[in-house]
């Protein structure tokens, strides 16, 4: 059996409903915002497509602030209604970038990034499951999700492993961008 490896040219980002109106009954909202943030710019420094999905404006608001200033004009937004974030359209970006191995981050890990995860698979890519970038509003049902998720064929990493995979190489002329954003994601240690 492959084992399943993220490759540049074949990635693409999608960051799931990561809204303003959602995000205050989000288990660690903040920190779901700042690493899907980052996952963002990794993917502009890298020249990997990104997507980003909003479910239901009219309830739930747009995407917060840092998210919609991170897609910047860059990473398309797209509206949507139904849980999955695989729509005809989303479907369509990454097809037409031949988009195979799809970094996944958002929320909720067992509504609308579970049935998203599901349908990428079931079309034949490979989803890779930010984890440090996933929550819900019920923190219970978040682990759960991802092992469900990781039995069906999705693959659990974090935005820092998944950005270094990309990279490949320190050699590589975007290891100083992604070094950047890495270094906004460190928390510093704490002195003695």
């Amino acid at each position: 059996m492959p084992i399943p490896r993220l490759v540049l040219d074949r990635a693409a980002l999608l960051v799931i409903d990561v809204q303003d109106r959602l995000l205050p009954t989000i288990f660690d909202g903040d920190r779901v915002v700042a690493n899907c943030a980052a996952a963002l710019k990794l993917a502009e420094a890298l020249a990997i497509p990104a997507i980003v999905t909003e479910q239901y404006t009219k309830g739930l608001g747009h995407s917060a602030p840092a998210i919609r200033e991170a897609a910047g004009t860059r990473a398309p937004i797209i509206e949507k209604t139904r849980f999955s974030a695989l729509t005809p359209e989303v479907d369509a970006f990454l097809s037409a970038r031949r988009a195979e191995d799809i970094l996944v981050a958002g929320v909720e890990a067992h509504v609308c990034v579970a049935q998203t995860v599901l349908d990428l698979l079931a079309s034949g890519r490979q989803p890779y499951l930010l984890t440090d970038a996933i929550s819900a509003g019920a923190p219970d049902q978040i682990a759960p999700a991802l092992r469900r998720l990781e039995r069906a064929g999705a693959v659990p990493t974090g935005v820092l492993a998944a950005g270094y995979e990309l990279l490949a190489d320190a050699t590589n002329p975007q290891f100083k961008a992604v070094l950047g954003v890495v270094k906004t994601l460190r928390a510093p240690l704490p002195l003695p």
